[in-house]
């Protein structure tokens, strides 16, 4: 008797499938599961995005001042046999403990992916003043420190379906991580596109990599650098602002993307210099920069009249009560006291901080307010670019 198919399936036959479908199976072998790990997609899954990698310091290299590179390598001792695979542009979570703050960091990679396959990665900082995180990192890691860090991260990629074939870089001070990794994957050739990178710095020995980019361009027909001091008059640069008359006089004729990777200051001159270029807006892409801090310079901010307020946090069944300067984000006071909140990003986007805002007021910032409409609608905020206006409880999720 022929199987009736699906699309002619009646309900008869089809309260007939389960008794069938439990005979088969009390039917087959009861011999045991193969491990998980033997299945080809979840060793790949697990190579490709691990929960975490545990990584050592086996070069430190001196980039300027308070500038230093650190070349990291898979730490077999403790679990780590080889470093995940990345797209240009992503970066690494670092995890810290420093005194009694837990805390997470985001650096972009600055090595290229060819040379993560050979091994390695190349993560550079620069002290910032005040720079809980950066600050430890340049006093404290040397050759043979132990650092745990995350999968690569981001979205801060190049896809030849949403951009175009040629990039316009704009990188501001040591915004410049990222292109270096891209100029490198363009010249090996695991990136299909043209890089014009418009780097701007103070003055000229504000400038790095510049060896390593002069001898990219140098190589590669298809990235080239035009350093852009707004402070010094030096040979082979130019001088002023990554303006868009300036961004228009490097830009290919018809369509391009503008790739932004710096400071908040560069990103807010840039609002007013983008709009004048008539690009669609698939075509700027910004990278994340960090913490957002002093909500007090944004238009329509009203500072509570206290400057600390206190804050109630509620993760894994624990309750923890601190008290908060009203000038940090929600995030940032929470790890100043030792709390393992989860954080990756710190800007808004990813979501991995992710915390459902039982009570109290607080302000985000709209240029950075990278949630999903449904958790604005259900009271779900990211503490990363947080600030109190107030008391307020937190439900954190464990991750």
């Amino acid at each position: 008797m022929k199987k009736p198919s699906l699309k002619s399936l009646s309900i008869v036959e089809f309260l007939k499938q389960e008794p069938r479908r439990e005979a088969r199976i009390a039917a087959a072998p009861a011999a045991p599961m193969p491990p998980m790990e033997s299945y080809v997609a979840n060793r790949l899954c697990a190579a490709l995005h691990p929960a975490r990698q545990f990584v050592k310091v086996t070069e430190v290299i001196e980039r300027g001042e308070n500038v230093r590179s650190y070349r990291l390598v898979a730490d077999p001792a403790r679990g780590t046999e080889s470093l995940a695979y990345f797209s240009a542009g992503q970066y690494l979570s670092v995890s810290l403990k420093v005194g009694n703050a837990t805390l997470t960091r985001p650096y972009s990679i600055s090595s290229s992916p060819k040379e993560a396959l050979q091994g390695w990665y190349e993560l550079t900082v620069k002290r910032a003043p005040h720079g809980l995180a950066s600050n430890y990192i340049l006093d404290n890691w040397a050759v043979g420190t132990e650092v745990e860090v995350s999968a690569p991260e981001g979205q801060f990629t190049y896809e030849p379906l949403r951009d175009a074939p040629t990039v316009v870089g704009i990188a501001g001070g040591s915004g410049i991580t990222p292109f270096v990794s891209f100029a490198k994957a363009v010249a090996d050739g695991d990136e299909d596109f043209n890089l014009e990178l418009l780097y701007g710095c103070t003055h000229e020995k504000d400038i790095l990599f510049r060896k390593e980019l002069d001898e990219i361009a140098a190589k590669c027909p298809r990235v080239h650098v035009t350093y852009v001091l707004s402070a010094d008059n030096a040979e082979d640069c130019e001088e002023g602002h990554l303006s868009a008359e300036r961004i228009r006089a490097h830009a290919p004729e018809g369509e391009y993307s503008v790739f932004i990777c710096g400071s908040q200051g560069l990103y807010r001159y840039l609002d007013t210099q983008l709009p004048l270029l008539g690009l669609r807006r698939k075509f700027i892409r910004r990278e994340l920069f960090g913490e957002y801090r002093n909500p007090s310079a944004d238009e329509g901010y009203v500072a509570p009249k206290e400057d600390t307020c206190r804050v109630t946090v509620l993760l894994r069944g624990e309750t923890y009560t601190l008290t908060a300067p009203v000038e940090d984000t929600l995030l940032v006071s929470i790890e100043k006291q030792g709390i393992p909140a989860p954080a990756k990003c710190r800007s808004g986007e990813c979501g991995w901080c992710r915390a459902r805002l039982v009570s109290g007021e607080v302000y985000i910032p709209a240029s950075v307010d990278g949630r999903k409409l449904a958790d604005h609608d259900y009271g779900y905020i990211h503490p990363c670019c947080t600030f109190p206006l107030g008391d307020v409880v937190l439900e954190i999720s464990a991750k």
